[in-house]
């Protein structure tokens, strides 16, 4: 009898594992630990993915200029920072485009406080 009482004892006890051999906080705790370590490796991968394709395509795209591109942009250049008579029968001048826009501004501006005055 003394045999059929401690079988009982130890199956109402007993986990349904041997305790020394699964510790079951440190398995918990290993498990954590690894899918944070996961997670901050896939960050800094992604980190590092976005900053060499960002180098790439500066050095790829963005860098070279041809020769023909910096013609056209000097000839734009010219274009929309001279004066120049176009034509002279109807009285049509270039100006650069900076000093176009001031007029413009301005010219806006005075209507507006132009109609102000009024009211």
């Amino acid at each position: 009898m003394s045999e059929e009482k401690r079988d009982t004892q130890h199956t109402q006890s007993s986990p349904g594992y041997e305790a020394r051999d699964a510790n079951i906080g440190r398995i918990v705790i290993i498990g954590i630990a690894f899918v944070v370590l996961l997670a901050v490796s896939l960050f800094f991968v992604d980190q590092y993915f976005k900053i060499t394709k960002e180098k790439d395509i500066q050095e790829i795209i963005l860098k070279p200029q041809s020769v023909t591109l910096r013609e056209v942009r000097a000839r734009e250049d010219e274009i929309l920072s001279s004066y120049k008579l176009i034509d002279p029968s109807k009285g049509i001048y270039q100006i650069p485009i900076n000093r176009a826009m001031e007029l413009l501004a301005q010219k806006a501006y005075n209507a507006q406080t132009s109609g102000n005055r009024e009211q």
